[in-house]
């Protein structure tokens, strides 16, 4: 963990930086993860608990300052103003409660304190507000880690072969199509995602990260779903006597429609983290962890990167060294570019121009026809 010698530095890819889609290389890098970890330094890896708390109650703070105006004032504004402020509200609101989201995931991680039980606490608190199931989606969600860029194994966003693609894709991959499939993946994809497994890893019978009995947990895991299901009911309980109180439509305008934010940016971040006509993806005979840690990018989504706290621009950090506290990653990032070089991605094109061509460019993985490597898979778009 300490900052010794960088004893692999390859020359930097200054084309690489200039050209975003220019493939990584998917050869085993010259280079170890230990390697890596030495160029970073010794501080990056310590975890404050009181650091970690000023993100939650800053992040909080702004989300009860705006709550507060937007039940306090709204209501007295001109109607072409209200019909505005409450626009404004929600994507704003829901800007804040992603950064929510991301301190829990931290959380989940344990990247927020050196104590497993307090972040366990603070996550399932923080989730649960967010109707996240905290501990299932933390289980699968390390499998997701371990397994990266896995055909076979990875848990999220796996792209399908060309043989598996559905009949009616081709019907999709045009304009409308896309924008369709767009929009339902944004609105309804975590959801679907939690409920019904969608878009995760293939398993032999029904997958839902609400049952504490699917393939997807092991028996020492089961009754941190149970406890996952009872916190996201408990929240559910609380929004229903809010509506009693306050009415459906004052609960929809104040969190859910906030909530369908904090869910479209959750899946947008996720499909750009690992979807990229640059990125490889693996099958058995060619997957290795670190390989397939290196098979994700880093995006600039501009101001909205310090509202996420940096998961959207140190994310290729994150998944070599995921207990690290995301205020350190930004450090981290700078310091193992030199020792990455040409495995190294950052994109910094703007997320919306972004997700429309990884849309339409990166619609199903095959190995290139002219390449032994037949166990590499690159992203295709002609059906």
């Amino acid at each position: 963990m300490g900052a010794g010698g960088r004893t692999f530095v390859p020359p930097s890819n200054r084309k690489s930086e200039a050209d975003p889609l220019k493939r990584v290389p998917f050869e085993k890098p010259p280079f170890s993860l230990s390697q890596i970890k030495k160029a970073i330094p010794p501080h990056c890896f310590q975890r404050s608990v009181l650091r970690s708390f000023s993100y939650v109650i800053y992040d909080l703070t702004i989300a009860f300052c705006l709550y507060y105006v937007a039940t306090h004032y709204f209501h007295i504004l001109p109607q072409p103003l209200s019909f505005l402020a409450w626009p404004i509200y929600w994507a704003v609101q829901g800007c804040i409660l992603t950064g929510v989201w991301v301190i829990a995931h931290e959380c989940g991680h344990h990247a927020f304190s050196d104590y497993q039980l307090l972040d366990d606490i603070v996550g399932l608190v923080l989730h649960s507000g967010l109707l996240v199931p905290y501990f299932s989606w933390k289980y699968s969600h390390r499998r997701h880690h371990s397994n990266t860029g896995s055909l076979e194994r990875d848990e999220v966003f796996v792209p399908k072969q060309k043989s598996g693609m559905q009949w009616y894709s081709k019907y999709l991959n045009n304009p409308p199509g896309r924008v369709l499939t767009l929009v339902v993946t944004l609105t309804l994809g975590w959801p679907m995602y939690l409920a019904f497994n969608v878009s995760g890893r293939p398993y032999p019978r029904f997958a839902c990260h609400y049952d504490p009995y699917g393939p997807i947990y092991s028996d020492r895991e089961r009754l941190q779903i149970y406890i996952s299901d009872v916190g996201v009911l408990a929240v559910c309980y609380g929004l229903y006597h809010l509506v009693m109180a306050k009415g459906l439509a004052w609960v929809v305008c104040v969190y859910g429609v906030p909530l369908l934010v904090v869910n479209g940016f959750l899946v947008l971040i996720t499909f750009l983290q690992h979807t990229h006509p640059a990125l490889p993806h693996y099958n058995s005979s060619e997957w290795d962890w670190l390989r397939g840690a290196l098979a994700t990018v880093d995006r600039d989504y501009g101001i909205l990167n310090k509202v996420f706290h940096n998961i959207t621009d140190t994310h290729v950090a994150h998944h070599l060294f995921s207990t690290m506290p995301h205020y350190h990653a930004m450090e981290a990032t700078k310091a193992i570019r030199p020792i990455l070089g040409e495995y190294y991605r950052l994109d910094e094109t703007p997320f919306v121009k972004a997700m429309w061509r990884e849309a339409r460019e990166c619609v199903y993985v095959e190995p290139d026809h002219d390449t032994e490597n037949k166990g590499v898979f690159w992203y295709n778009n002609k059906l």
